[in-house]
């Protein structure tokens, strides 16, 4: 059995990024709701348990609390931000509002370098983000460090192995943070970082082999990261008892419904349906120009695709889908947690009544870089693995107005030039998102001497981790000045190409 870490959600924003720096040092760790009650934690048999931070306040009636009793259980506690209020207001120390409120860089000092700060510098950046602080630690706990307007900024009582953290370990603009997080998990919690990928798909394969037995089992394949990667890890536990569709909307990438054929139904030997159904979602789709409405009528297409595609199968008892952990933590949030919903789950959700299907979803305990760690273990190609994130409608949402085969022809080819120029860059894997997308405009230009007045392409690459926040990406001008020369001059209908220098916030990835 892998060493477990079990965090707590208080609501922090930052409670996803907690476990993935867990993970990153091989330690599997687990997200619950504040509320757990101390006997079904103590039943996990968890290492240690992390409080997350939260946007509450301690002091405000009915604020989001724990079950006291989770510190008498013996198991280290790690609390942060909030969390550390609420260890110190339970355990008997007090907790007012700060003197001032702390947001945004700060340097703590080191008073006591204990299990989580031996061997540390005197000083450190950290990120602070809190109103409330403790003000004087609960019986049994010393100060570890401090700010000036923050001078109980961590602390800890080890004989009962209760520590907590005024700041952010799990932050970036924390520099040493991953530091003391690794000290919490190896020299408190007795962490062996024994979490490896390869362990993961040995007991994945195992699980899904019992799960299954003699049933059959159907997958949406998409040609992203995620269903290909529950496609592939299904293959290698159950074989032909696998059925792939594969609905190509005609709203892909160029190559993209050949690319998908030739990895899982050809190199793979999966049993791959394909359903060509472009000319459907083209006649389905004319006339619409607002974005929610193109979104509703693709989905509605793809439904009645999928589901045609599914009834030629016969009787099948499983529908296998690519449910990632944010995915299974945000249904959480909507089920009554503290987090801010950001929305409900579903992948293909709406099938008809004769169509229903005991749910399989092998990676939802992973995130998104852990399934592709896992994708690379099963022997997917980096072509499929490093695939950046694309709209479930396709280039429906990249093609600004009205969308039509020869609009879409248009853009596969800018889109062509494009990620043909960006992949010469020697950093180009540090883009997180690039695309083109075609605007319902058309501006006057000169070629050949002639007047033109054709359509304008605009040119999107961020970076970024999670896609929750995104920089425009600061592409060299020459490769800029290649990207506009070769889409203006070799594809038909373009005169004009301009590069979006917005960020997220306040603007979004996509354009619709």
């Amino acid at each position: 059995m892998h060493d477990r870490i079990v965090i707590l959600d208080f609501g922090s924003q930052y409670t996803q990024l907690i476990a993935r720096r867990v993970r990153e040092q091989q330690v599997y760790c687990e997200i619950l709701r504040f509320d757990t009650p101390a006997g079904d934690l103590a039943a996990r048999k968890p290492l240690g348990i992390i409080l997350s931070g939260g946007p509450a306040s301690v002091l405000a009636p009915g604020a989001p609390a724990g079950d006291p009793a989770l510190f008498t259980l013996g198991i280290p506690v790690l609390g942060i931000c909030y969390g550390m209020q609420l260890m110190g207001r339970d355990l008997g120390g007090r907790v007012q509002p700060g003197r001032a409120r702390e947001y945004g860089s700060a340097v703590i000092s080191i008073r006591q370098a204990d299990a989580l700060f031996r061997n540390l510098p005197p000083t450190l950046d950290v990120w602070m983000s809190h109103g409330d602080q403790v003000e004087e630690p609960p019986p049994g706990f010393v100060v570890l460090a401090g700010t000036e307007s923050c001078p109980v900024a961590a602390m800890a009582d080890p004989a009962r192995e209760l520590y907590a953290l005024q700041f952010h370990p799990e932050v970036a603009h924390t520099p040493r943070g991953a530091e003391i997080l690794h000290r919490f998990l190896f020299n408190v919690c007795g962490c062996r970082g024994d979490w490896k990928m390869a362990d993961f798909v040995k007991e994945s394969v195992a699980r899904l082999q019992e799960q299954v037995g003699d049933e059959q089992v159907l997958c949406g394949l998409s040609g992203g990261v995620d269903s290909s990667v529950v496609a592939a890890l299904l293959h290698r536990a159950i074989g032909q008892q696998l059925h792939c569709v594969f609905v190509d909307n005609g709203l892909l990438r160029s190559g993209e419904a050949e690319q998908v054929e030739g990895t899982f139904g050809r190199t793979f030997g999966m049993d791959l349906r394909v359903a060509r159904a472009g000319g459907l979602f083209m006649e389905r789709l004319a006339g619409v120009t607002d974005p929610e409405h193109k979104r509703k009528v693709i989905g509605a297409t793809f439904i009645d695709v999928f589901a045609q595609e599914a009834r030629k199968l016969g009787r099948l008892r499983f529908l296998a889908q690519g449910t990632l952990y944010p995915d299974v933590i945000e249904s959480v949030s909507a089920s009554g947690g503290p987090s801010v919903t950001i929305k409900s789950h579903h992948n293909v959700g709406g099938l008809p009544a004769d169509l229903q299907f005991e749910l399989i979803e092998p990676l939802r305990d992973l995130f998104k870089d852990e399934v592709r760690q896992l994708g690379r273990e099963l022997g997917l190609p980096d072509t499929v693995v490093d695939r950046q994130p694309f709209p479930g409608p396709g280039l429906a949402v990249r093609i600004l107005g009205e969308v039509s085969a020869d609009r879409v022809a248009l853009l596969q080819q800018a889109e062509v030039r494009l990620q043909e120029e960006l992949r010469r860059l020697p950093n180009h894997k540090d883009i997180w998102q690039s695309f083109c997308v075609l605007l319902p405009v058309q501006t006057v230009g000169v070629m050949g001497d002639e007047r033109t007045y054709e359509n304008v392409v605009a040119v999107r690459a961020v970076s970024s981790r999670d896609g929750m926040t995104a920089d425009w990406f600061r592409l060299p001008h020459e490769t800029l000045d290649r990207i506009a020369s070769r889409i203006i001059n070799e594809v038909r209908g373009v005169n004009r190409v301009v590069y979006d220098i917005s960020s997220k916030p306040p603007a979004t990835i996509e354009w619709e």
